[in-house]
């Protein structure tokens, strides 16, 4: 039992002999992470799972790790592409900036279940409710690891940690020292059947300069900016219907960010203190239920963080600041003219956590933050503004060298819930051994309604194709509920996971109840005896039309529905067969959800299989990597009405080659993304992606 404990507070800083002291803080500022690329696996630390550092075989959760070498020396170009070989997540990609992941259970446009963090930072916006991966304002050379919960972690980070987190954590300045440029440019084929090829550009820049002046005192500046063409847009209909694609011009995207950071260490070495901030732009297609809208150039997102330490003690600070506009393409405002909205939210956070050990089995971790927003939205205008608080606290008993008890919970309160909602975790962690992990969990989380789904109130009109009369406009009314309760998630989960050698291998299996789920539905439809103004074809028509379960809709709204089941099984192993050569496989299998108390047709169904495979190898100057992905078929409904259908299964070969010079001053990657050239559609309106070769050069002074 000493010999336990002696362990847990060796992993705190703490003394190894004696009473408990203060833990103090490593010589370099490292925000609770270091490195892991050639870390064995049963040896990494992450930071995510009890918001403080532990190692991952006695994390409360199931977690993937993502290591700075398989992101360097990947085929991935975006976090996003990182996230699709980890096991559960769903990742579909829409047009070229937008992107939606959600763990265990189907993705969709404005994904709103997962929590987004940068170096603890949540990037998740509270108006939309979803995350925006273009404005992560960092190069994939820049992060340290990636820290993915498959499941709730809401015990800890609160609301909107309902599936899962993916924390992105950067290197820290002292650990990129010098000036680093990339240039990288490539195309894509977006040639349309039976015509000449055609491919799409795509080119980025960035330059990052780091430096330690001093003992005590570091900084980081980072610049960037990405231009890439649009996608092709897909033609005929949507997969199993006769519904016509529309026509409308598809736009590509810009993204140019900027990016400091400034690392100084407290005298005594027992603390730190990180500022950050930053200004990302974005501009492109993004996909929501009123269709795809097209996010303005100017549109941006603004952010500034403070991280202090002392010992175990954390304070952080950050506040976010998004001011975008968006034009509809499908839809028109009331009267015809073009459908524009406004953007502007800003976000104040104030956090605090603290770690005690106490006696010889207690390791106590708890903290608490107060959030408040600040909203000015041309859709929603019955709202200007939203706060929130929580507290949480978590116990990790350590029973014996083989049994580990973790209890928490955490409570949450939002003015637009007008009540506490109540958030607990309990895990059991058996280790018969000390390369084998057995891990039994119970799991409460919830998500809170987005602004826009309490406070929405807008009216458009959707134009009706009818034959030769021409299309017709049918005005439509879409308003939020105030009444929303919380979505909330009860999640059961056994897993295991073992370290023999080189071998790693891990299974995973729960079950996830929702309830009280949140859906932007139709509301109303108009009938013959309540057609739409000016109608031009019988009355009778628009009740054939319901019959087919086709009505026109006359008004949109947020309900809560009663309950959906998700289940689910997770097999993941990796062989280190040297130092230079590693191979990795996991499967994935989603049961199609069982839903009461709502027809399955108002919901996305994920892809029951998923298969990820790949090697990646590093020897001397060269490395590379080769990966593959299939991902079964899937049901989509979350696109304007009446664009639903289904995606056909795919599958994607990506790699990646490249050498640095004897010096390293210069290296050179060459990468391909679905190198067989499949037209893949990763949404049922989403566009259709096709090969992606890129060059990289990247120099370091």
């Amino acid at each position: 039992m000493m010999q336990a404990m002696l362990r847990v507070l060796a992993l705190l800083g703490a003394g190894t002999t004696g009473p408990p002291v203060e833990p103090q803080s490593p010589p370099q500022v490292r925000e609770g992470v270091r490195p892991t690329g050639d870390v064995p696996a049963d040896e990494i630390v992450v930071v995510t799972a009890s918001r403080r550092e532990e190692q991952l075989k006695n994390a409360p959760a199931t977690m993937s790790v993502v290591t700075g070498e398989r992101i360097t020396h990947g085929s991935a170009q975006t976090v996003t592409d990182l996230l699709r070989l980890v096991p559960g997540v769903n990742v579909s990609q829409t047009s070229a900036r937008d992107v939606n992941v959600t763990p265990r259970a189907a993705t969709g446009t404005l994904s709103d279940s997962l929590l987004v963090l940068l170096d603890g930072r949540s990037i998740y916006q509270d108006f939309f409710g979803a995350v925006l991966w273009d404005f992560v304002p960092i190069e994939l050379n820049e992060i340290e690891q990636l820290e993915v919960i498959r499941g709730p972690a809401s015990a800890v980070w609160g609301a909107n940690a309902m599936n899962g987190v993916v924390n992105v954590i950067s290197k820290p300045p002292r650990e990129m020292p010098g000036t680093s440029l990339g240039i990288r440019f490539g195309q894509f084929d977006r040639t349309p059947p039976g015509e000449p090829f055609d491919g799409g550009g795509l080119f980025s820049i960035d330059v990052t300069h780091a430096a330690a002046t001093s003992d005590r005192f570091a900084y980081k500046v980072s610049a960037g900016f990405l231009t890439q063409e649009a996608f092709l847009r897909p033609t005929g209909t949507l997969g199993g219907t006769d519904v016509a694609y529309p026509v409308f011009a598809n736009t590509g995207t810009t993204q140019p960010r900027l990016d400091a950071r400034v690392d100084y260490e407290l005298a005594d070495r027992r603390g730190s203190l990180v500022l950050a901030g930053g200004i990302t732009g974005t501009q492109g297609m993004l996909h929501s239920g009123l269709g795809p809208l097209d996010i303005q150039r100017g549109s941006t997102f603004k952010y500034g963080r403070m991280a202090y330490s002392d010992g175990r003690l954390k304070l952080r600070a950050f506040v976010n600041a998004l001011d975008g506009e968006a034009r509809a393409v499908l839809v028109k405002a009331a009267g015809g003219d073009a459908f524009e909205s406004s953007f502007e939210d800003q976000a104040y956070d104030l956090e605090v956590s603290n770690v005690n050990v106490f006696g010889a089995r207690h390791v106590v971790s708890y903290g608490g933050n107060y959030r408040y927003n600040n909203f000015d939205l041309s859709i929603a205008p019955r709202g200007t503004h939203r706060n929130e608080a929580g507290a949480y606290v978590q116990d990790e008993i350590v029973l014996s060298d083989q049994y580990r008890w973790i209890v928490g919970v955490r409570l949450d309160g939002f003015d637009v819930l007008r009540k506490v909602v109540l958030s607990p975790r309990t895990t059991l962690l058996l280790r018969p051994r000390p390369e084998h992990t057995i891990r039994l969990s119970y799991n409460r989380a919830f998500r809170a309604p987005s602004f826009v789904n309490s406070y929405l109130d807008t009216s458009f009109q959707i134009e009706v194709p009818l034959g030769a009369a021409g299309p017709f406009p049918v005005p439509v009314v879409a308003v939020g509920n105030d009444q929303l309760r919380e979505e909330a998630l009860t999640a059961y989960e056994a897993g295991y996971s073992a370290a023999l050698g080189r071998v790693t291998a891990g299974v995973a299996v729960y079950v996830n109840r929702v309830r009280n789920a949140i859906q932007f539905t139709q509301t109303g439809t108009y009938t013959s005896d309540a057609p739409p103004p000016g109608w031009p074809l019988p009355p009778s028509t628009l009740d054939e039309l319901i019959a087919r379960g086709l009505g026109l809709p006359s008004s949109f709204s947020y309900l809560n529905f009663e309950r959906i089941t998700d289940r689910g099984l997770e097999l993941t192993g990796e062989v280190r067969a040297t130092s230079a050569l590693s191979v990795f496989a996991n499967y994935s299998w989603q049961d199609q959800p069982r839903a009461r108390g709502v027809d399955t047709a108002e919901l996305n169904l994920p892809p029951r299989h998923r298969v990820n495979a790949g090697v990646h190898a590093v020897r001397g100057r060269y490395f590379g990597s080769l990966s593959g992905s299939f991902v079964d078929s899937a049901f989509w409904q979350d696109v304007l009405t009446p664009y639903s259908g289904r995606t056909a299964s795919y599958t994607l070969v990506d790699g990646a080659f490249g050498v640095s010079s004897t010096d390293r001053f210069m290296t050179v990657t060459a990468r391909g993304t679905n190198l067989l050239n499949k037209p893949v559609q990763q949404h049922a309106f989403g566009d259709v992606i096709r090969r992606a070769v890129t060059a990289e050069i990247r120099f370091r002074f």
